[in-house]
């Protein structure tokens, strides 16, 4: 498996671990991280996770600005001051800090959702509510996509170069 991919409902237990779901513990262990790299997603009531190509984007996202400016300072702050580096135990479980179950309103159970290269953790009413939306905006996405597709044939202009 090259990413993380599908959703995940696992229940917290009487210590506050939450099992990372297996197939996303193989592509960390694939990407040779022994941890998670976390911090509060930065538009949704969500937790973004992941191993090194996270860390990859995240550097890949700073390297626009330049170093000490006012925007990198923001993003870097977000990134990582506001991360944690959190340990997966023996049987594939983790304990999310205090302010990120805050953050998110996980109380019992957390929803993993697969992103790619990276993914979330959402709590499951929370989470319900952002796949309606996402749904519905990728509709008009998709249906923006196809008349541009369509536009483009009518003119003759295929977006192909000789």
């Amino acid at each position: 498996m090259d990413g993380f991919v599908a959703t995940y409902t696992n229940r917290l237990d009487a210590k506050g671990r939450v099992s990372v779901p297996a197939p996303f513990r193989d592509v960390l262990a694939q990407e040779g991280a022994k941890a998670l790299y976390c911090y509060p997603a930065l538009d949704q009531p969500a937790i973004d996770a992941g191993g090194m190509r996270l860390r990859a984007a995240i550097d890949s996202r700073l390297a626009v600005f330049e170093t000490f400016s006012e925007d990198y300072e923001i993003l870097s702050t977000a990134f990582y001051g506001e991360s944690r580096v959190v340990k997966i135990d023996g049987d594939g479980r983790i304990v999310l800090p205090d302010e990120f179950r805050e953050v998110a309103g996980i109380d019992d159970t957390a929803v993993f959702v697969g992103q790619g290269f990276k993914f979330q953790i959402w709590e499951p009413e929370r989470f319900a509510v952002r796949q309606r939306d996402a749904r519905a905006r990728l509709r008009s996405v998709t249906r923006a996509l196809s008349g541009q597709r369509s536009g483009k044939e009518e003119s003759g202009d295929t977006g192909e170069r000789a």
